[in-house]
């Protein structure tokens, strides 16, 4: 919006002051005020793990008064007029899907990081209850930090969100301590192989539990991605039940963790939503950890660890893997509100590619032609299906906006 000021002199009658239509060669300043939030093109504002939609804004009211006032237009400025007043269009504004990138990449990167030294610690401290509990707790303190600068501001909590929130909790935590038992068991590749089949056991629930009904392309979509899961499993050298049952128990916990998530439908925001649900996993996740690891960590656990690699790498290596595993799961959230449905559906897709192809590339993992040609065909196989069920949404959508 731009202000115009016009200047004159004045001249008087009677000593009455009357105006007069200045001259043409006046000089006409302008001041620039820039809007102070500017939109992506996805119509949203992205505000500390939240996006805000033109709905909350209020946007179309703001536009409609705006319309009616009788206000001034703005006229055009020369070159010499506006130089140094008008207010430059940043690169990151004008192309919005640089960020939206950088996003991408950082969610990326920190999974792929997180996934690394989360199996290298395991190589020297094999106790998965336990290394699952740090990664709640730096995450839980990263939150409480964040609520007290006001970063953001602390959603309120009561009975009733908190009876909702538990059973998602729950199963967040038994579905994440799972998939720590299996990451230590087996290669992270063969865990991530077999948690393609994630997709299978939510369309299962939703057939079966929800009472919805699933088309028949979404469960034919699901075919290739058994079959590639039971041929990298038949020939994975890195295989044992452990793994591959823990592996399986995860897909079931974040399935359910899925079901009562839309039970507990809210209002708040991501951000406060995860942290509170990292909370409240956290305490469930301890009395396990002590129970069924607590007596050989302090007989042999810490000090064997602390022997191999030192106390000062020990603890670093712990704090490092909780930030990565808190800070990609909360990047992976807002860099899924900031696209659509159809673009959320291959980046989770080719995230599970980076992280599996990156592990076996670190770590050397050797694998058969049989578990690459599985691995494949199920990683395409929920491409497929991801694809597909991202196109039945948007229509639904699409008719209900209709």
């Amino acid at each position: 919006m731009e202000s115009r000021v016009l200047s004159s002199g004045t001249t008087t009658i009677s000593g009455i002051p009357r105006l007069t239509k200045p001259a043409a060669s006046a000089r006409i300043n302008t001041v620039a005020v820039s809007f102070p939030a500017r939109l992506n093109n996805d119509g949203g504002n992205l505000v500390w793990g939240r996006q805000l939609r033109p709905s909350l804004l209020n946007l179309d009211y703001i536009s409609s008064t705006t319309a009616k006032r009788d206000v001034l237009k703005p006229c055009l400025a020369t070159a010499s007029d506006s130089t140094g007043d008008a207010a430059p269009v940043g690169i990151l504004a004008k192309y919005p899907f640089l960020i939206t990138g950088f996003f991408f990449f950082m969610w990326y990167f920190l999974n792929v990081i997180f996934n690394i030294l989360n199996k290298k610690i395991y190589n020297y401290f094999p106790y998965p209850y336990f290394v699952s509990v740090i990664h709640l707790a730096v995450g839980v303190v990263y939150c409480l930090g964040s609520w007290a600068v006001g970063l953001p501001k602390r959603a309120p909590m009561d009975s009733n969100l908190l009876k909702l929130l538990i059973p998602v909790a729950v199963c967040h935590a038994l579905g994440h301590v799972t998939s720590n038992v299996s990451f230590a068991a087996v290669a992270v590749s063969f865990t991530h192989t077999i948690k393609a089949l994630e997709p299978f056991f939510n369309a299962a629930a939703s057939q079966f539990i929800l009472g919805q009904s699933i088309p028949i392309t979404l469960w034919l979509s699901l075919a290739p991605v058994v079959l590639g899961v039971s041929m990298a499993s038949l020939t994975e050298l890195s295989f044992n039940w452990l793994g591959f049952i823990s592996a399986m128990i995860s897909n079931i916990s974040f399935t359910y963790r899925s079901i009562y998530s839309k039970k507990a439908m809210t209002d708040m925001d991501s951000t406060n939503l995860y942290a509170y649900i990292s909370i409240i996993a956290l305490f469930v996740c301890i009395p396990p950890a002590i129970i069924l690891e607590g007596p050989q960590l302090l007989k042999h656990g810490f000090s064997d660890a602390v022997a191999k690699v030192g106390m000062t790498k020990f603890v670093s290596d712990l704090f490092w893997v909780g930030m990565f595993y808190h800070l990609y799961n909360q990047l992976a959230t807002n860099t899924l509100e900031r696209v659509a449905p159809l673009t959320h559906a291959v980046g989770n897709v080719l995230k599970r590619v980076f992280v599996i192809g990156f592990s076996i590339i670190i770590f050397g993992n050797k694998i058969s032609t049989q578990t690459a040609i599985g691995t494949s065909i199920a990683i395409a196989g929920v491409a497929i299906y991801s694809l597909i069920k991202a196109k039945i949404e948007e229509e639904k959508r699409n008719q209900k906006s209709a």
